[in-house]
């Protein structure tokens, strides 16, 4: 293979059989990451750095800082001298020559502490990365214990292993940091779900509910404190080698299959040696092999080193001894993992709608014995949040590094089951998190497609998907080139944001001059209305006159499931803001299959394959148009619709998918519900909202809901966020649950005072 750079000859390293007694038809592999320039940590540095220099956390010839003794430390050196970056790393007294004359040969500053700290030497050294942190101004530290990106970075090692091994059934690797068994494992069980896993620790480590001994001999796994990147959850059982147990396996490993290794290595041969004496018949088993051995030739391959501490005088065990969970041992054991009994699993939103369903998303995540967490910038804009007694932490969800730093600071990793959102904004954050963390979730290009109008026509002209006619013009837009897309689209032709949400900012316009100057508008519009910045861009797009419905579609691993098609009643012209739902839509077979079938179409070509998507179409004759897709389930209350007339919740199985558990799509029931929204019909001060209890009383109606606060400034809706509230109502038939909304709506009278001015444009600024 010829490469670029020396950072790009990282990984691609060999699997190997291992030559050893086992049962019929058991084979055993060893991934030699040793084969790594240095060592298995070569991916996590590589993948940090490069992640860190993308995003912009590290800068073109910034410092980068990190505390290692060993192959981290060599990982962080390679790559970040190979990319100009000046390079400290802090380490201790046990660091080797060998490792040492590495470090200074690639031109690393090496800072090692004198004494540890109550926390061991990995504390002591962590107290002097943070003084070097202060005095190297824009230094960045890649933080392997923490960051998500040191776990992510295995998940080219699994995608290695399939493509040389195929199907595994037992992976076995040591555990220090948590990222390399941890991400491995995560990726692997995507396409190996019943995928088994064994840690690799040592006696006197803290990792698996241990008494930590910092003086342990052993280097490369084990700690002393608890790494956040650990995943206990992914770990099925755990074995503990002491370090005379350790050494000699190493030894044990050169000896019987010429592979010189570290005692990463060696623990992991040993314990591979066990699993396969007591496999099935059929089994495969791969260890993953971390670092070579010329480090350890002072220690592991010394006699000197073991007389001088007293190796041979700790217990040598042949076989492990099986013991429960918690146990102190000193010698060969292991443990069936039940170090997540005590974990609170945690469900985290990265915002939410305000329209009441995020809300209610958050009580269902208690439901399902998870903790519900909201990321948010602002609470106060929920309604109803401190009533949902969930856990809120306050971030900039705009900032991606600050969301991600939040995580990863306050929440172990196998502390967090999900991570979600109810809100359209968020949804490419949250797929980038899930990928991150290696949860459930859509692919990211999938997911920013979706949410950008104008990408997500490009998609589907692409694939031949029924949609409008369309174009998309950038800041600035001339008249030529209004004129010319108008004339592309046919008049009239409606002008929208191509990023925004709500039927914010979409217009109906009969000229090119109204066309330019609604693009005007939107243009002007710098920051939406969750502070985020805007596109900078507009479409314009044909006007497809037909009946408007959305197919709420889920997709699973059994494929994707039509929940059913709602019926959607917008406001008159110019302006397009839903003020009615009825569900199911009361269509025939033929319609029905024509507005499934275009949704379907789209789904797949924007690539969504997981959850809920809300797809908009627009029934022109017997043509079925595309007008949105929207990564998430449907807002506007439409689920709640869906959980009266079927029983299917269809947040509840949103949130059961992001947290890897399978979904129940089957109907309990057939029935119709539908909502109206509370609207005001001219502009002013709202002064009240009267007859709600009378509403709330009329058969058939399940709720009234007033949204809008009093004295709030209100005006007819050009937008969604210009609805005021909404009527619910339930019944056996479309006809039913009409006549319900009609007599509820009847009863309420909304008043009205003290006109106000407020914009005209449906273009609502922050």
């Amino acid at each position: 293979m010829l490469f670029d750079s020396v950072h790009d000859a990282i990984g691609h390293t060999p699997v190997v059989r291992l030559r050893m007694e086992t049962p019929p038809g058991v084979e055993v592999y060893a991934k030699l990451e040793l084969q790594n320039l240095f060592g298995m940590k070569d991916r996590v540095a590589r993948n940090i750095i490069l992640e860190a220099r993308r995003t912009g956390a590290l800068t073109g010839g910034a410092p980068i800082v990190e505390s290692s003794s060993g192959t981290m430390a060599l990982g962080v050196a390679l790559v970040g001298a190979s990319l100009g970056h000046p390079v400290h790393i802090v380490t201790d007294p046990r660091i080797d020559s060998i490792t040492l004359g590495k470090l200074q040969a690639l031109g690393c500053q090496v800072h090692i502490v004198e004494a540890m700290s109550d926390q061991g030497w990995q504390g002591a050294r962590l107290q002097r990365l943070e003084e070097l942190m202060v005095n190297l101004p824009g230094a960045f530290w890649p933080q392997q214990y923490s960051n998500p990106d040191n776990p992510a970075a295995y998940r080219a090692l699994a995608s290695e292993l399939l493509a040389d091994v195929g199907h595994i059934d037992i992976l076995v690797g040591s555990v220090g940091s948590g990222g390399s068994l941890c991400g491995s494992t995560r990726a692997l069980r995507e396409r190996l779900p019943h995928l088994f896993t064994v840690g690799v620790d040592c006696v006197g480590s803290a990792l698996f509910a241990q008494p930590d001994e910092p003086r342990r001999l052993q280097s490369g796994l084990g700690n002393s404190l608890v790494p956040r990147n650990l995943d206990h959850g992914v770990i099925d059982e755990v074995h503990w080698l002491n370090d005379h147990e350790a050494f000699a396996a190493t030894r044990a490993l050169a000896a019987e299959q010429q592979i010189f290794g570290g005692n990463t290595s060696g623990s992991v041969y040993r314990v591979l040696t066990d699993l396969a004496r007591r496999a099935e018949p059929g089994t495969r088993i791969v260890g993953l092999f971390p670092d070579r051995g010329d480090r350890y030739t002072d220690t592991v391959y010394s006699d000197e080193h073991w007389q001088e501490h007293s190796v041979r005088e700790l217990p040598l065990a042949t076989t492990p001894e099986s013991v429960d969970y918690g146990t102190v041992v000193r010698t060969w054991s292991r443990a069936v993992n039940k170090s997540t009994t005590d974990v609170v699993p945690r469900m985290l939103f990265v915002e939410s709608n305000t329209t009441g369903t995020g809300m209610i998303a958050l009580q269902q995540a208690k439901d399902l014995g998870l903790s519900p967490v909201l990321l948010t910038s602002r609470p106060e804009r929920y309604v109803g949040l401190a009533e949902t007694g969930c856990e809120v932490v306050v971030c900039d969800t705009n900032d991606s590094d600050q969301l991600r730093t939040v995580m990863t600071e306050r929440f172990r990793r196998d502390e967090i089951a999900a991570v979600t959102t109810t809100s359209d904004f968020y949804v490419p954050a949250v797929a980038e998190l899930a990928r991150l963390l290696d949860l459930p979730g859509n692919p990211v290009e999938a997911a920013a497609v979706c949410r950008h109008k104008a990408e997500l026509r490009t998609r589907l002209a692409e694939a031949d998907v029924p949609q409008p006619r369309f174009a998309v013009l950038h800041e600035p837009v001339t008249a030529d080139q209004m004129a010319d897309a108008v004339a592309a689209v046919g008049l009239p032709c409606v002008v929208k944001p191509v990023d925004d949400s709500g039927s914010n900012g979409v217009l109906l316009c009969h000229s090119a001059e109204q066309a330019l100057e609604q693009a005007g508008r939107i243009l002007g519009v710098r920051t939406n209305v969750r502070d985020m910045p805007t596109a900078r861009s507009v479409l314009v797009e044909e006007y497809v006159q037909g009946p408007e419905y959305s197919v709420e579609l889920f997709g699973g691993p059994g494929g994707t499931t039509c929940v059913g098609i709602t019926q959607k009643t917008v406001t008159g012209t110019p302006y397009f803001v839903e003020c009615a739902h009825l569900f199911p839509a009361p269509l025939s077979a033929e319609e029905a299959r024509t507005v499934e079938d275009a949704a379907r179409r789209a789904v797949a070509a924007a690539g969504m394959v997981s959850g809920a998507t809300h797809t908009e179409v627009r029934l022109a004759g017997d043509r079925a148009a595309i007008m949105e897709i929207n990564p998430r389930p449907a807002g506007g209350m439409i689920p709640e619709l869906i959980r009266l007339a079927t029983g299917v919740d269809l947040l509840e199985q949103q949130l059961r998918v992001a947290a890897g558990l399978p979904p129940n799509l089957a109907p309990e029931r057939a029935g119709h519900a539908g909502i109206r929204f509370l609207l005001a019909d001219r502009e002013g001060a709202l002064a009240g909202v009267d007859g709600t209890d009378e509403a709330a009383a009329v058969p058939g109606v399940e709720r009234v809901t007033v949204t809008a606060a009093p004295g709030a400034p209100v005006r007819p809706p050009a937008n969604a966020y210009h609805r005021l509230g909404h009527l619910i109502a339930y019944g056996g038939t479309p006809a039913e649950v009409e006549q319900s909304l009609a007599q509820a709506e009847s009863l309420i009278r909304i008043r009205i005072e003290d006109p106000s001015d407020t914009d005209s444009t449906g273009v609502t600024a922050p």
